[in-house]
This record gives C-alpha cells, structure tokens and sequence, in this order.
C-alpha cells in the first residue's frame, strides 16, 4: 500500500475525507508578494533601504534589479508552489518605463504589462499604496502629517491606487484586494494622540470617497504596533484600524508580524469577522520585533488556518505573504514561506473537527485534548506530497535542487549593482 493509501485509510477513520480536503485546499490562493524578490526596493530608482520603518538584512547574491529579472524569479518560485497562487504588488513596482512618475501620478498604464503578465498565467493580482520611500515620507508621516499638502499628495496616491486595483479586477475577473498600511508614528512619547488619528480619519475618508465595484476591487486596512522609528506611537493602531473597518464596513488586514509576539493572532479572526465582511491576512513571522522572518510551520501559523477553517471563514478571507529576507536565497524563501502556509491549511483541512466539536459541546474536555494531541501525529505529510504530485511540482526538498540550478545558472550570472 503507497503512503496516500495508507493515510487516506487513516483519516477515514476518523471521518475525514482527504479527497475533499485536497480538492478544498486547491480553491484557496496564497497572494506571493512581489518584494521579496529585490529587497522591497521597487523600480523607482535602484539601492538603499525601502525607509517608512522597514528593513531588509542580509546581502544573498542574485537579487532582481529589473521587471524583467523580478518576473522571472516569481515563474520560477511558482512552478515550485502546488495548486494556483496569486500575486501582491505595491505600487513602485510600475512598468515606468524609465520616466519619472511621482506616486500621486500612478495609473493603470504603469501596471498593464503586469495585468499582461499575470493574465497569462491565469493569476489574480492584489495591490498596495507605497506610503514609504519617498521623500514626502521623510519625515515618518503621510496620511496623518500636519502640513496639508502633504496629506492631500498621500490621499491622491491612495485614490490612485485603488483605480489601479480596480482596473486589475476588471481586467482579470477576480477581484483585487488594495490594502492601505501607513508607517505614521513617534520614535519617542508623543503628547498629542488624539491629533494623527483624526487626521488620519479624514485622509481616508477622502482617499475612499470613489465608490468603486466591489466585484473589482475590496479596500483593506491593516494596522501594526509599532515600527523602527515608531516605537512609541503608531497612529495606525489595531484599535483605531478596527473601529474604522468596523464603522465603514472595509476588510480588516491582520499582519502576523504586527503585534506584540504573545499575542494570539487566532483568537481575533471570528471576533473581528462577526463585524467586519471580510479579513485580509497577511502571513509572516515577527521575531522579537516585526522582522518579517519566513513563515515556518509553526503553531502560530497552525493555528490561524485551524480558525479559518473550523468557523467557515475561508471564503470571507484573503491570503497573502508579507516577509522579506535577503539572507538567503529569495526565490527559496518564497517557495517555504507559500508551501508552509498551504500546509497549514490542509493540517487544519484534515482535522476531524466535527468530532472534536462532539467531545467540546458533550463537555468531554479530557477527551478532547486527548484528540488534538493525537492529530499531530496523524500522517498529513502524504497527503501533501499527493497534493504536490498531482500538481506536477517537486515532493519533498527535491524542490531545492531546481532552486540551486537556477542560482547557478541565472542568479549568479546577476551584477551586484549596476556600473
């Protein structure tokens, strides 16, 4: 008996259909984030740190420096990712063309070839705003900054921003997601709270005043704790992005990287879903700080895609990565990060989670930690090799051989800079 077999007979047993969790897990996305592929540094101008509180460590060789070099590492990270996966972009990674085009001025003819290029590969696209690196972002302060015109230039990029989502959408037929993330915030204890916060609600008032087909494009929020440079006060805050979700019925972005490490990210999605439409969740793993370390098969990670699946809230949520390391190999860390995360899903897919909502509702406690005990020894690891069997992609590490013969044979052939 193949190892499938076996384990297919096992979860039987238990009142688990591993066909039906493979035919779930490939209906469900993982948006791969187009800035793990060149350091989060865009197509603006080349080198240097993105700012707005992010920072890249590490300097591994072969890092893309063109479109052309950036589209060709995500083919090959997704040829090595089971099931149809999706892509994120933020918005200085337009196709400009050479030219000069400040980010108030962005439009869907800097993103056509990338709607191009993904309608050729049969991939849906998400969308950000870039409220960093720029020199009106200098200062720490965007949506939230005093000075008028500022704020004015930030909400015409987000306005811009969600044309360009939506005109994504359209073109594609699936829906884009435009998640807002602003870095605003003090290094040092601020005396007025109250000021950004208000500020930053009349900026997004504004910047989502264009009613636009949800059928196209779905606005998103997503909140952090504190930053490099604002580690005493983000405007932006869970509180104050949630009360805005809630108020304006926007889908609310839980980055795992964005709150403080013993928070327990799972026990927030049905709290926050009884109130909002929808979740966008950013997948990362913050270690001591918001590092954006590559996702790990962890129990963190578990236990997200446990909630989404035991209170049905997959098709009200959107999957994405948000790391970045240039430690290592870029084009490795997108494949371990995407097929952690996809089997994270089917361990949550494969639990018999109706019998342990049994034992729960009968009070049988004892036996129900017994249960939850016992699945981690259950034999998931065939099904997944399965799953990437039947989707033509390497079993097991034997991925890793493609990624090193692609180091070889194109990264290595990459100039550190341009002369």
């Amino acid at each position: 008996m193949n190892t499938y077999a076996h384990a297919r007979e096992t979860y039987a047993a238990l009142g688990v259909d591993t066909e039906a969790a493979l035919k779930r897990l490939a209906t469900i996305p993982i948006s791969l984030h187009c800035w793990q592929g060149d350091d989060v540094g865009g197509f603006e101008k080349a080198g240097g740190q993105p700012g707005g509180g992010l920072a890249v460590t590490g300097n591994y060789p072969g890092k893309a420096r063109t479109l052309e070099e950036l589209r060709a590492d995500i083919d090959k990270a997704l040829s090595l990712i089971p099931g149809r996966q999706r892509l994120n972009l933020h918005a200085f990674y337009g196709d400009f063309g050479g030219k000069k085009v400040d980010r108030d001025a962005i439009g869907a003819e800097h993103f056509q070839s990338w709607i191009t290029w993904a309608k050729e590969r049969n991939l849906g696209v998400d969308f950000n705003p870039t409220f960093f690196s720029h020199p009106l972002a200098d200062d720490g302060f965007t949506l939230t900054h005093r000075d008028e015109a500022v704020r004015k230039f930030w909400i015409e990029h987000g306005a811009a921003c969600r044309r360009i989502g939506a005109e994504i959408g359209r073109q594609l037929g699936v829906v884009c997601v435009t998640n807002v993330w602003i870095p605003d915030g003090y290094k040092d204890i601020p005396v007025d709270r109250k000021g950004p916060r208000e500020r930053l609600e009349k900026s997004l008032d504004a910047l989502f005043s264009e009613k636009l087909d949800p059928a196209h494009n779905l606005d998103a929020v997503e909140s952090k704790l504190f930053g490099i440079g604002s580690e005493s006060y983000v405007a932006g805050s869970h509180e104050f992005y949630l009360g805005y979700a809630v108020k304006n019925q926007k889908l609310y972005c839980l980055d795992a990287g964005h709150f403080h490490p013993t928070e327990n990210l799972a026990d927030k999605v049905s709290s926050i879903l009884q109130f909002v439409p929808a979740l966008l969740l950013h997948v990362s793993r913050g270690v001591r700080w918001d590092s954006d370390h590559v996702v790990v098969l962890d129990d963190p990670l578990k236990g997200m895609m446990e909630e989404l699946v035991r209170g049905d809230f997959l098709s009200r949520t959107h999957i994405g990565l948000d790391f970045f390391d240039a430690s290592i190999n870029r084009i490795a860390a997108w494949v371990i990060g995407t097929r952690n995360a996809l089997k994270a899903l089917l361990i949550a897919l494969l639990e018999p989670t109706a019998k342990l909502r049994c034992l729960e509702n009968d009070g049988n406690l004892t036996r129900r930690l017994a249960m939850l005990e016992e699945c981690k020894a259950l034999p998931f690891g065939a099904v997944w090799d399965e799953h990437c069997r039947r989707n033509d992609v390497p079993i097991a590490a034997a991925w890793l051989d493609e990624v090193t013969a692609y180091e070889r044979d194109v990264l290595s052939r990459r100039q550190i800079s341009f002369s």
